[in-house]
């Protein structure tokens, strides 16, 4: 898991600064609205809008804009329409980039990320061309500073969790994407406090790059990340 696990660290520390905590409001509102779309607006009877929701808690975002965005996402409100988009390329060195997104406009998005691959040493595959290497999963976090590592190892796994990883200040916990909820209510059960629930991406098997490739490969995704429209992006590389 070591191309997530870096990149997820670099990530959280982004996510600090006020310009972060706004993507990460676009980020769920979309997924939000998403969800709300293709599975309806009742969070008790749609597990992926409940799973947005709670990512959306998470990072402190107000009830009323979760309210709204589903509204809108019903036709309860105007506004535009954001759909899923998925790309596929290979950065310097060769390591494998998965990037998730969401958009009101695709040749826009398109257009964006072909740029920044280009600018940055990467190249834009096709359709399925790296997306076979990366597992989904689902990703639990938990701080450390608060609980014990035995304690919520044993809770996590009696919940239904396959693996429990630390990094940095964070426990990483993860399980089928089908057994989040239940792995988070197993926490909160135990009365551990769970910071973020949400999907994620494992790669099956990860590379080893050069120091250079290695930070040329942080640049491209580091200004992936900057993009408005992408949402999250998975590397196969082993930091």
């Amino acid at each position: 898991m070591s191309g997530h696990n870096k990149w997820s660290t670099i990530k959280r520390k982004k996510e600090k600064t006020d310009a972060a905590r706004g993507k990460m409001f676009t980020k769920y509102i979309r997924e939000i609205m998403i969800a709300a779309r293709l599975g309806g607006g009742d969070p008790e009877t749609n597990n992926r809008l409940r799973v947005a929701i709670q990512g959306a808690k998470a990072v402190n975002m107000p009830n009323e804009n979760i309210k709204r965005a589903i509204q809108k996402a019903t036709g309860e409100g105007g506004g535009v329409t954001y759909e899923e988009v998925i790309y596929e390329g290979y950065g310097p060195g060769g390591a494998a980039i998965y990037i998730y997104g969401t958009t009101d406009n695709k040749n826009r998005t398109a257009a964006d990320i072909r740029h920044v691959f280009g600018k940055h040493g990467g190249n834009l595959g096709d359709s399925g061309c790296v997306s076979w290497m990366f597992e989904p999963k689902g990703l639990i976090t938990v701080n450390t500073e608060q609980y014990d590592e035995d304690t919520v190892m044993a809770a996590a796994i009696d919940a239904g969790a396959d693996d429990m990883q630390t990094a940095d200040d964070l426990y990483e916990i993860y399980c089928s994407v089908d057994a989040i909820e239940n792995v988070k209510k197993g926490l909160e059960t135990a009365k551990i406090h769970v910071n973020t629930a949400e999907m994620t991406r494992i790669p099956q098997s990860t590379i080893k790059l050069d120091e250079k490739d290695q930070e040329r490969v942080l640049k491209l995704l580091d200004r992936l990340d900057e993009l408005d429209d992408v949402s999250d992006v998975y590397n196969n590389v082993d930091w």
